[in-house]
């Protein structure tokens, strides 16, 4: 016996190539057949290969089979066919499978796996969908050709008639298909490292259409309105100073629809394929990709816009492309009224159900993609208080699941989320917002900054709060700890007027529109300068609207919390006052470059007043200022009475290693002599003054003042700068 380890594990050794290798004069005995004699088994066939897997959702390459797997969820169908269509024809599917519950259902799930030889060369897919559907619903029709709710790409026939997604009948040919993934060669990202802004986040919103689109962009015409036409202004965007761009909705969306803006998407994985510049099914995903990590080696992250809480398939007659086909009560929020049988909270005719588990990975699966696969450094959530939406409407105001859901992932919970915390009947600003620690949309901040720079009065106590971080609404009590960066502060945005047109029109222009001016928000706190428009307008009004311009962009960029503004503000881009261009692809809606050259001293306002921001993290911070911000009026104390329209103020820079900075507000229409209260005339710079000309409006290097009395021009704002040398 072995007496060791190390002694029995060399006698099994020694046995085993006993075994093993025989001599080569040994020869089998007759009752021992060799190796090649024995009958070789058939390998058999996975559960999955012959079955299909539930999980992931939608069409998969499996690389290691060569075969598609395809899943689709379709809780209360009877009966589900994968159509498979060539290159060539549209109409007439060159193969169909039609599942059969025993073997390719799973829970709600359909799924089967085929290898890409049995597909008939096919390039295209889509499903038909049958069972019983209520009458006043549009689900279940197994005429209409679906489109998976998984898609990455979407392809639209030359005949695509949405006309057919609407009315009775079938639409074969004429309807959107999915495009099958094959594998490509895999995207070099080449060590893309995404930005992470802090205080110098700066948040520009764009279209990317509107962006190039218009021949004077300056961009070759060949990428104009694209992914591509983007790359070519990084230049601009580096120089104006922007450190975060949000883009408007990408998803694809319907292109016989009027939906310029692009929040009806019909599908929430593929990139919207107009926005390429080559028409190749796949390109758009190269081109985007190519987009974000030009936009990432600039330093500038990208933030996507997207609108989860409705589709394209608005009511009950609207067109049936795809969650509608697949069951319109498992995807969306139904009414007690057949009349009216969709719950409509988004005002687009529909409402997804985020009360259901399967709708909301959907989203969760969505913003996975667009993240690890494109890129993505955060997400702007169109009509959020959707997602706080029990299955009756009524609002879970604390504990919505899907908010947890995406703290809790891994990789979603580290991304910047915003939220537009409000839709047609909820509005949860500040902290009735479920997603704490998510950014908002301050819609106060925009609208008390408009109404007193009009005039307005009784505005300096809620100015004050609004430059402060509101903390009204986002407190840093100990129970809500909220930080001063969750108030996402903007004056103006793609809904609305242009910043130049909130100080040239009293009242929508939307006639355009085809909605009798209806359309659009009617109050918007805008005010014409003393003449509605640019036609006729005179000198006087023409400069007083530069110089309100500049007010608004001051107290923007002065105010603690994260700024955004949409592109072309920064030189005086107008849509001849139309709030509401959603459907206008045409150059009322794109931007006009030529104005940057007629405008080229407001541009150059802006790009001081974005480097100054930078330059002084004390403006921006994770918390609220409290006992490093000193209030003042003209004089020593802020006049709170409902007549006025003034206000200063000293945020000392010390604990932020920064300098201090002294702002003086006039918003009244006359002159007001403001007395400064701090420090001796030599210790302060003057940085800003709004009513100077452009050549003297801000001084990079600051012009000393010789007495602490300012004689603050009507409608102005005063910026000094004290330096931490001099405190």
């Amino acid at each position: 016996m072995p007496d060791t380890v190390e002694e029995l594990r060399s006698t099994v050794s020694e046995r085993v190539e006993e075994l093993l290798i025989r001599p080569a004069n040994v020869g089998l005995s007759a009752n021992v057949r060799s190796v090649s004699d024995v009958p070789t088994v058939p390998k058999r066939s996975t559960w999955a290969q012959r079955e299909g897997t539930p999980l992931p959702l939608g069409a998969t390459w499996i690389e290691d089979e060569q075969a598609f797997n395809f899943a689709v969820y379709a809780e209360h169908a009877d009966s589900v066919t994968l159509l498979l269509y060539s290159a060539s024809d549209f109409a007439n599917p060159v193969l169909t499978f039609k599942f059969d519950f025993l073997h390719n259902k799973s829970g709600h799930i359909w799924h089967f796996r085929i290898p890409f030889d049995q597909m008939r060369g096919a390039k295209y897919f889509a499903y038909s969908v049958s069972g019983i559907s209520p009458s006043h619903l549009r689900c279940f029709n197994a005429e209409k050709v679906l489109v998976d709710p998984y898609a990455k790409s979407i392809f639209f026939p030359p005949d695509f008639d949405r006309k057919l997604a609407i009315e009775r009948g079938p639409n074969a040919g004429k309807a959107p298909l999915g495009v099958l993934p094959r594998p490509e060669i895999e995207f070099d990202w080449e060590g893309d490292v995404a930005p992470n802004p802090e205080s110098d986040a700066i948040i520009y919103e764009l279209h990317v259409k509107g962006f190039t689109k218009n021949p004077n962009s300056g961009v070759n015409s060949s990428l104009a309105g694209t992914y591509a036409g983007v790359v070519e202004k990084i230049p601009y965007l580096k120089e104006l100073g922007i450190t975060v761009m949000e883009l408007m909705p990408v998803f694809q969306r319907d292109p016989q629809e009027s939906d310029y803006w692009g929040y009806m998407p019909l599908n929430f994985f593929a990139p919207h394929a107009h926005y390429a510049s080559s028409p190749d099914s796949n390109h758009q995903h190269r081109e985007f990709k190519n987009m974000v990590k030009a936009l990432h080696k600039a330093g500038i992250a990208v933030v996507l816009d997207v609108v989860y809480n409705h589709t394209c398939e608005g009511d009950e007659h609207g067109p049936t492309y795809s969650f509608n086909g697949f069951g319109a009560e498992d995807h969306y929020m139904l009414s007690a009224d057949p009349a009216k049988p969709y719950a409509n909270y988004s005002g687009t005719g529909n409402t997804l159900n985020f009360s259901k588990a399967h709708v909301r990975k959907v989203v969760m699966d969505s913003l996975r993609y667009w993240k690890n696969e494109m890129h993505i450094d955060g997400f702007r959530f169109d009509l959020a208080s959707v997602f706080s939406r029990n299955a009756d409407g009524s609002l879970n105001w604390r504990d919505a699941p899907i908010f947890s859901e995406i703290a809790g992932d891994p990789e979603l919970g580290r991304l910047a989320c915003i939220a537009e915390s409000w839709d047609t009947a909820a509005y949860q600003l500040g902290r009735g917002f479920p997603g704490i620690s998510w950014l908002q949309w301050n819609a106060c901040f925009r609208d008390d900054v408009r109404r007193f720079v009009r005039g307005d009065k009784g505005m300096v106590p809620n100015l004050m709060r609004r430059i402060y971080g509101s903390d009204d609404l986002f407190p840093d009590c100990k129970d809500d700890a909220y930080h001063a960066y969750q108030t996402l502060n903007y004056i103006d945005c793609h809904d609305g007027f242009t910043l130049y047109d909130l100080v040239s029109y009293n009242g929508k222009h939307n006639w355009v529109n085809g909605h009798n001016n209806q359309d659009g928000m009617d109050e918007n706190y805008s005010w014409n300068c003393g003449h509605e428009g640019d036609d006729g307008a005179p000198a006087g009004v023409l400069e007083l609207r530069r110089k309100q311009v500049k007010n608004l962009c001051c107290l923007l960029l002065l105010s603690n919390g994260i700024p955004m503004f949409r592109a072309g503000d920064e030189f005086l881009n107008s849509q001849s006052g139309n709030t509401n261009p959603y459907n206008q692809d045409n150059e009322i809606s794109w931007l006009d470059w030529s104005q940057l050259e007629a405008n080229r001293e407001i541009f150059c306002f802006f790009k001081k007043m974005i480097a100054f921001r930078k330059s002084h993290p004390s403006l921006c911070r994770s918390r609220f200022w409290r006992d490093d911000i000193s209030w003042y009026g003209t004089g020593p104390q802020v006049d709170l009475s409902p007549d006025s329209h003034s206000l200063a103020f000293c945020l000392h820079g010390a604990s932020e290693g920064d300098d201090d900075i002294y702002v003086m507000v006039n918003a009244y229409w006359q002159e007001l002599q403001f007395q400064v209260q701090e420090g001796m005339p030599k210790d302060w710079l003057r940085i800003v003054d709004t009513a100077l000309p452009s050549s003297e409006d801000f001084s990079d290097s600051g012009v000393e003042l010789r007495q602490l009395t300012y004689r603050a021009a009507p409608r102005s704002v005063v910026v000094l700068l004290r330096r931490s040398s001099n405190v």
